[in-house]
């Protein structure tokens, strides 16, 4: 805490952090908090802050329900991955433009973002590790595996930006033997599904390369 005397200090947050008792922490210490607000919270005057779309302009001060001391207010539409839209509202403790605040907002959501994407399609949230080196060891290797999906739908033609498919095809390109182990792994588990029809799951290896070429001559 004493390296952050004499500095200031910006504290992003997302909606579920919107709660009063995070904002009066956060005021309390003197920081400047900026963070995303449900659309239905309630203000003193008995309004919700949905709205004030339409009928107030970007930066105006309100007091939240529950709290004496104005926040800032700012919103902008959101566009997310089925190109639909929503709408974000964002507060600071601090008197920010409207127009700051919607770039802070749209930063924040960014890395918001990333962090879905690291947890659910480059396996961020398995990490079991209880130091804090190993904890930077599964991030360098989740961002890693993350560089090579970006790399891998880069090349791939026509690029799509959907992670979980370009996830998928860097696995199935630089690490093939994965997808064939979690083949095998599915086929054990459903051998007794398959004999429930009166079927059997056979495999059996192909003929050398070698044989095949004699078979030609």
């Amino acid at each position: 805490m004493d390296r952050l005397k004499g500095r200031v200090v910006l504290v992003q947050a997302d909606t579920e952090f919107g709660t009063v008792e995070f904002l009066n922490a956060v005021r309390q210490r003197s920081w400047r908090l900026v963070v995303g607000l449900r659309s239905n919270r309630t203000l003193q005057d008995g309004r919700c802050l949905k709205d004030l779309y339409r009928h107030a302009k970007r930066g105006l001060q309100v007091v939240l329900k529950d709290i004496d001391y104005p926040l800032t207010v700012s919103w902008f539409w959101l566009k997310r991955a089925d190109n639909k839209r929503e709408l974000r509202f964002v507060a600071s403790t601090y008197p920010y433009s409207g127009a700051y605040l919607v770039q802070l907002g749209r930063k924040r959501w960014a890395i918001e973002g990333f962090f879905k994407t690291a947890k659910h399609q480059f396996g961020l949230h398995c990490f079991g590790q209880s130091t804090q080196l190993g904890v930077y060891r599964w991030l360098i290797l989740s961002l890693i595996a993350y560089l090579l999906a970006h790399w891998i739908d880069q090349w791939s033609l026509p690029s799509v930006l959907d992670w979980k498919i370009a996830s998928r095809l860097a696995v199935e390109t630089l690490l093939p033997s994965i997808v064939w182990f979690q083949l095998l792994k599915q086929i054990r588990r459903s051998t007794d599904i398959a004999a429930q029809y009166g079927f059997e799951i056979t495999l059996k290896s192909l003929p050398d390369p070698a044989y095949w070429e004699r078979c030609k001559i």
